[in-house]
């Protein structure tokens, strides 16, 4: 029999069922990519049959004023939206307490849930861990600790704290606490396992699983990519694109750079798709009067076909001081859509490992704007047969280690092993 997947697991067969508790701040619909793969995750679990609660926020990460259903059955997932946890990025400490109001809230409900065979906790918010720690103890669940981001490491890296202030200590001593609790430690690549095992040894619980790219979205796209340059004016342009998280950690500086530099060329558009405080600058050069620069807002999660495959040539970055502590995901959809990469960052990072293996691009130094508008300028010259060539063997390295299918399979088993081995 069919289930339906609006209803959730223990509902549609009559019985009780193992519970996996997954704690949140950010949840489908919203953009944020951390909130996609919890979904993806969630979906998948209840599929095989378990009861999954979700605790995330009522409003939206980048907008609190966006507003979300405060409860719903979604994918066959029962997600419970909690108020007063967002409150938007415009500060730190707007950020900080919706970040402690919301793992306060989800610690208290989620001790008072019923059943709790498992606990799923991310790295949104950062502390999210510890409270999964608590609940997972309390409850006698296993735990499952995704790190998508590492902090305090990513506050000392980007200069706005002290490494030998209290807070660090504390975050510190709360990290090793949670990677004791847990029964699995999940990274996203050999420089984070690096990082992660430096705070404490769990090697032998600790996995290496990068996030997958969202491979079906792009396959059932709404519209095309010709459609979309058709919307935005981009007919017959070569189009450089960044799509994602504006964040001042995956810096663009020398993008925009190269930008100015190719003002005159009217056959180049430089497009910059998505939200977060780097987005300003764009927006300066824009109001400056750049007219090689387009901005658009986060687009629908059901035209990222259309939207990726508009480009000729995709943007990756990662800041040098960043590498083990985020994770440069954008490169998996690029990759997935078939495109030429033009990559920012670090000699040796996780997507240069990818890039040194296959010629699927170019890779340039932040602060290199002479090679980044030399690199441009090589991408356009090629013919479009060319192109496709780099592109397809992008393509076929993301189908051969970075499906959806497998990685979200390899990660939800991993939560199946952790039940059966604490049973």
């Amino acid at each position: 029999m069919k289930r339906n997947p609006q209803v959730p697991a223990e509902a549609s067969q009559g019985r009780a069922t193992r519970t996996l508790l997954i704690i949140s701040q950010v949840y489908v619909p919203d953009p944020a990519s951390v909130g996609q793969h919890v979904a993806d995750v969630a979906e998948e679990m209840a599929h095989r049959g378990w009861r999954v609660v979700v605790y995330t926020s009522a409003r939206g990460y980048e907008d609190p004023s966006t507003r979300y259903p405060r409860r719903e059955i979604r994918g066959g997932v029962d997600v419970r939206r909690l108020p007063f946890s967002s409150f938007g990025k415009s500060s730190i400490r707007a950020r900080l307490l919706g970040q402690v109001l919301f793992l306060a809230q989800a610690m208290l409900r989620g001790l008072c849930l019923g059943r709790v065979d498992a606990v799923l906790a991310s790295t949104s918010p950062p502390f999210a861990g510890a409270g999964g720690a608590a609940i997972s103890r309390l409850r006698n669940a296993s735990l499952l600790w995704w790190v998508m981001d590492l902090n305090p490491d990513q506050l000392v890296a980007a200069g706005r704290i002290s490494p030998a202030s209290p807070f660090v200590r504390l975050f510190d001593w709360l990290n090793r606490c949670t990677l004791r609790r847990a029964d699995t430690v999940v990274v996203l690549d050999r420089f984070m396992q690096e990082r992660v095992s430096a705070k404490l040894d769990v090697a032998k619980k600790l996995r290496v699983i990068p996030p997958w790219p969202h491979d079906d979205d792009l396959a059932s796209t709404v519209g095309s990519p010709l459609s979309f340059r058709s919307a935005h004016g981009l007919e017959g342009k070569f189009v450089v694109m960044y799509s994602g998280n504006h964040s001042p950690h995956n810096p663009l500086d020398t993008l925009l750079e190269a930008a100015k530099a190719l003002e005159a060329d009217d056959g180049i558009r430089f497009v910059f798709i998505g939200g977060g405080a780097g987005k300003e600058d764009v927006d300066r050069m824009i109001a400056a009067g750049a007219r090689n620069i387009l901005s658009l807002p986060y687009q629908p999660k059901n035209a990222l076909g259309a939207t990726l495959g508009a480009a000729d040539v995709h943007v990756v970055s990662i800041g040098d001081a960043m590498v083990g502590i985020i994770h440069p995901c954008k490169i998996y959809g690029a990759m997935a859509i078939g495109r030429p990469i033009l990559l920012f960052g670090p000699r040796s990072c996780h997507a240069a490992d990818i890039m040194d293996e296959e010629t699927i691009g170019w890779h340039v130094s932040h602060g290199d704007v002479v090679e980044t508008v030399a690199a441009i300028r090589e991408a356009r010259t090629m013919t479009s047969e060319e192109r496709d060539r780099v592109g397809l063997r992008a393509r076929a390295v993301a189908a051969e280690r970075f499906t959806k299918e497998r990685l979200l399979a390899r990660f939800c088993d991993l939560i199946g092993r952790n039940h059966d081995d604490e049973s």
